[in-house]
């Protein structure tokens, strides 16, 4: 079995909205091994996006524990790569300094960085777009370039915010085909956010499905189904009714699964 390499126990996160307490999220606990890409779906207010701030160590959970190989998160670290709904490009910069941008605490000499960023270029795609502008890009390319920095410093997690959400439908599917192709060139964790079933089903080894406000784990699906998934399968269409039939039921009052391996 692999190792656990996230790690998060009965994690709980308050707010304080006009001075009254506001609970995002409760008793949450998931670990994620090694490799393994899970997905957290789930409606708006149901805390996935809560949950990868917590664990890039942009926020700070309230209560709980949230480990990476073992060791509790501190702040941001260079061992986790995020990638956003919004590409997020400097504009002023060519698809390699912005690419560049992710080595940027690495301590690399120039030659170095310069062949780490033309080789994730090369990775998503890019190559020959390296002189490029963000303008002169499609949604999609600036997408790949932002994956390309959030994968540049060799991060152990990757984390993935809504990355394709404000892509065209064939876009998005386009894309969904490429990060499966750098996953299987680099095999690296990741937790994924997303709205979308279909989505989390493609692209994910398990689906941790949250119910909102405060957000918990209604259950935890693992997809048992053969890889490059069939999006006309039968099994994959059950899979698919059966998580959107939790999400439109009402919130239990407790998590129906709070955790799992």
């Amino acid at each position: 079995m692999s190792a656990t390499v996230v790690d998060f126990r009965r994690v709980r996160k308050l707010y304080s909205v006009n001075g009254a307490p506001l609970e995002a999220v409760r008793d949450f606990t998931l670990t994620i091994r090694e490799g393994e890409f899970v997905a957290l779906v789930g409606g708006s207010g149901c805390g996935k996006s809560t949950l990868l701030r917590l664990l890039a160590g942009l926020d700070r959970q309230s209560e709980g524990d949230i480990l990476i190989d073992g060791q509790p998160v501190d702040g941001v670290g260079g061992g986790r790569g995020i990638v956003f709904q919004e590409h997020r490009l400097f504009p002023w910069l060519t698809v390699e300094r912005n690419v560049g941008l992710g080595l940027v605490n690495e301590g690399l000499g120039k030659a170095e960085r310069a062949a780490r960023v033309a080789e994730f270029i090369r990775l998503v795609g890019l190559a020959g777009f390296e002189k490029a502008l963000p303008h002169q890009l499609s949604g999609g390319m600036a997408q790949r370039v932002a994956i390309a920095r959030g994968l540049v410093a060799s991060p152990r997690i990757l984390m993935l915010d809504e990355p394709f959400g404000a892509l065209d439908a064939l876009t998005r599917q386009l894309m969904q085909d490429e990060l499966l192709r750098i996953r299987r060139e680099r095999s690296i964790t990741t937790l994924m956010v997303t709205h979308d079933v279909e989505e989390a089903l493609v692209l994910s080894d398990r689906v941790v499905v949250m119910a909102p406000r405060p957000g918990t784990i209604r259950s935890i699906v693992k997809v048992d189904l053969p890889r490059p998934r069939d999006r006309g399968d039968q099994a994959f269409h059950g899979m698919r009714r059966g998580i959107l039939a939790q999400l439109t039921e009402p919130a239990l009052t407790k998590p129906a699964v709070s955790s799992a391996a």
